[in-house]
């Protein structure tokens, strides 16, 4: 029986090397790697064909090509036409709805957000709000992309009633009365912000002036007091 066997078997194997017979495939293996490669394949065209859209977005002007980990942000640098304090506040509200705590505002913490200004948007409006400042098409909002939307409210470029617009009106920063005083342009707001910035030295120069002016005639009273009180000793 061991014989028969093995002599069956070198004679497949002579059929095999002379083109007669092709090997058979092993059913397990065989089947597990050929769904694993169908897999791996249909994972690698999904993610060419999202790089393929994004890059046609990118032609077709819908963004700017942006790597956020090769550029560091600073936005007092970058906002400057608004005051520290603006920037503060910006930054706690951005932190406040970052319920992931991520760095990012999502479609979902844009809803609470929303929501919780008592300003609820549907599924459509709120795609629509991220998308307006959205320059790296990630979907979702970073502090920069945050702090472009109320630049814009200052510059008048938000559509009124727009979901973005409400965001601006109903947040507690008001960009209309401080920084860029509601601006036309982003050049008049810079314009605007070098003004308000020389007229805020000017009155830290008056307020300086007035204490000095306070400092010298407390030391003058101080001086006639003394003089008063050692003419009174003399006297006495």
């Amino acid at each position: 029986m061991a014989s028969d066997e093995l002599s069956s078997k070198l004679q497949r194997r002579l059929q095999i090397e002379d083109g007669d017979q092709e090997p058979a495939a092993l059913d397990g293996p065989a089947e597990e790697n050929g769904s694993e490669d169908k897999s791996c394949t249909a994972s690698a065209d999904s993610e060419l064909g999202a790089k393929l859209v994004r890059r046609g977005q990118l032609n077709e002007g819908q963004g700017e090509h942006v790597q956020p980990s090769m550029k560091i942000f600073n936005p007092y640098t970058e906002f400057k036409e608004f005051s520290r304090k603006q920037i503060k506040d910006m930054e706690k509200m951005f932190k406040t709805f970052d319920t992931g705590k991520d760095d990012y505002i999502d479609l979902m913490e844009l809803k609470l957000m929303m929501e919780k200004l008592e300003a609820p948007q549907t599924h459509l409006g709120l795609k629509n709000m991220i998308k307006e400042v959205d320059e790296d098409l990630d979907n979702k909002l970073s502090f920069r992309e945050f702090l472009l939307i109320f630049r814009k409210a200052a510059a008048g470029e938000l559509v009124e009633g727009s979901g973005l617009s409400v965001l601006a009106q109903l947040s507690e920063i008001d960009v209309s009365t401080e920084g860029v005083k509601g601006a036309k342009t982003f050049f008049e707001a810079k314009v605007q912000a070098i003004s308000d910035s020389n007229q805020f030295e000017v009155e830290i120069r008056q307020e300086q002036e007035a204490k000095k002016k306070e400092a010298e005639e407390q030391k003058e009273r101080r001086a006639a007091f003394k003089q008063l009180r050692s003419a009174f000793n003399s006297s006495s």
